[in-house]
């Protein structure tokens, strides 16, 4: 059904966000060289060609393939990472719990170690953290390379990545202990381990980071708990995607108990589960056709409101990170990297904000189909350029829109980025049948964002394609100014500065 809104820019104030709120991941296997997912066909992202299924969990080695390390002094990679101007990057990935730091170039994996990260990767990393207005999270390595269950963490590695680093000019500014405890055997940690051994070694990373860089952000637990659930497209409840078939142990189970407390609560969000595993999680897997309905949309903001009671009995007056968010676990569904997802991407910063405070790190920035720029070429994708918009227009002072959530009606409010009085309003019309018509209180700066059909590679600007131009520039983010009433055609997306 068509929908008349009228925004109004005297509604209360919210909160105030972190203006980092837009951040993203780039895995320790990017850093390294290793093992990723394989991307998709052309075939499968424009949804003409289905997804080969898998018969079961042993076949997932087959779904990856391996990839060079990333390189983080492209001039592209730079100079688009920076457009998005300060933000958090997040190293970690379970490929981090079990890294060994080889900063004396021995060219030695040490056995109970998966892979290792030599010293001139990691400078290279901290230099284009640096470049681009960076702070950097990390997780460190908790594998049998490291000890075994009997025996207790030990800051032997973790000593050797924050020394370098604070040698180098860019010291840790934050650390999760380890990636998705919760899944403990998948994770990678020490044979046999249980989560009282992780409250033990939780609570010594913890006090040793305390000890030795008191500066250094704590976070965590970095779970996936499948505790917080959301209602899939067939009725039944489905969690995080492989969440829930690997589960290992509750938030709970984590935490209570640990004597050092975290500065800022993280959990893992993913909408589901993509095609490259639907097949033996069929439950936690939303088709394309539901992109854009209401359920799939709810599902970040429904996980926000389910861990925030966790974060005011783990970090009480804390913000509350995402340090992993994306479409789909299992490197994002066919349409992660079209036009499609963005409904998906803006709600999730909008409803977020509308319910906390804290930091949103989208995985990833250049790998696997859900990133913003394509791997390899670093294309940006539309995605990016939505978060762009976003981060250019979006101010960090959060409004009640006084506008109800259905169906065509996603509206949220913010400050101007710009620092001028006034609004900014992001208005998502998910119908993708109906039109919604928006009645403005005055005349507005219009940014209309669309594209050919869902699943288009490209995404447009007030009818103009968004593509990078000679040598690489970026397209004139440029709006037209509308009054009185303007019709946001089906599938479309708008921001509004009045």
């Amino acid at each position: 059904m068509a929908k008349t809104l009228r925004l109004d820019a005297s509604t209360k104030e919210l909160r105030t966000v972190n203006p980092r709120l837009m951040s993203y991941n780039v895995e320790m296997t990017e850093v390294t060289g290793g093992t990723f997912w394989k991307a998709y066909t052309p075939e499968q992202i424009a949804g003409t060609e289905m997804f080969p299924p898998i018969k079961g969990f042993e076949e997932m080695g087959g779904l990856m393939q391996w990839y060079d390390p990333i390189d983080t002094k492209n001039p592209r990679l730079i100079k688009l990472a920076k457009e998005f101007g300060p933000v958090w990057l997040r190293v970690s990935g379970t490929w981090a719990t079990k890294t060994y730091y080889d900063f004396e170039d021995t060219g030695v994996t040490p056995e109970g170690y998966q892979n290792r990260l030599t010293k001139d990767q990691w400078i290279k990393l901290l230099d284009f953290a640096d470049a681009v207005g960076a702070k950097v999270l990390i997780s460190v390595a908790n594998c049998q390379g490291l000890h075994s269950t009997e025996e207790p963490w030990n800051p032997s590695q973790a000593e050797l990545i924050f020394k370098l680093s604070k040698e180098h000019g860019h010291p840790i500014d934050a650390v999760e202990f380890t990636n998705e405890p919760n899944m403990m055997e998948m994770t990678g940690f020490p044979q046999g381990y249980k989560p009282e051994h992780f409250r033990r070694d939780q609570d010594i990373f913890h006090k040793w980071v305390k000890e030795n860089y008191p500066d250094t952000l704590i976070v965590g637990p970095c779970t996936t708990d499948g505790n917080a659930l959301k209602v899939g497209p067939d009725g039944n409840k489905a969690g995080a995607g492989i969440a829930d078939v690997m589960y290992s142990c509750s938030t709970e189970e984590l935490m209570d108990g640990c004597t050092e407390k975290v500065d800022v609560f993280s959990y893992h969000y993913y909408n589901g589960i993509s095609e490259r595993l639907a097949s033996v999680m069929p439950t936690a897997h939303w088709p394309a056709e539901a992109a854009t309905t209401e359920p799939y949309l709810a599902v970040a903001g429904n996980c926000a409101r389910a861990f925030a009671p966790y974060r005011d009995k783990y970090c009480p007056g804390g913000e509350m990170w995402v340090t992993e968010s994306g479409d789909a676990g299992g490197g994002g569904d066919t349409w992660a990297s079209t036009y499609l997802d963005v409904f998906r991407t803006l709600n999730e910063l909008g409803d977020f904000a509308s319910v906390t405070d804290g930091v949103i790190f989208h995985n990833t920035l250049a790998s696997s189909d859900y990133g913003f720029l394509k791997h390899g070429t670093f294309v940006p994708r539309p995605n990016y350029f939505a978060v762009l918009l976003w981060n250019t227009l979006m101010g960090t002072t959060v409004y009640d829109s006084g506008i109800k959530t259905e169906e065509g009606a996603h509206v949220y409010c913010h400050s101007r980025k710009d620092g001028k009085e006034g609004r900014v309003f992001l208005v998502i019309n998910n119908s993708t049948t109906d039109v919604t018509t928006v009645e403005l209180p005055k005349e507005a700066e219009t940014y209309v964002l669309s594209a050919d059909s869902l699943r288009a590679p490209v995404i447009k600007l007030n009818g103009n394609d968004l593509v990078l131009g000679e040598n690489d520039e970026l397209p004139a983010l440029t709006p037209v100014t509308k009054s009185g009433s303007v019709e946001l055609q089906p599938a479309t997306i708008a921001f509004f500065v009045l």
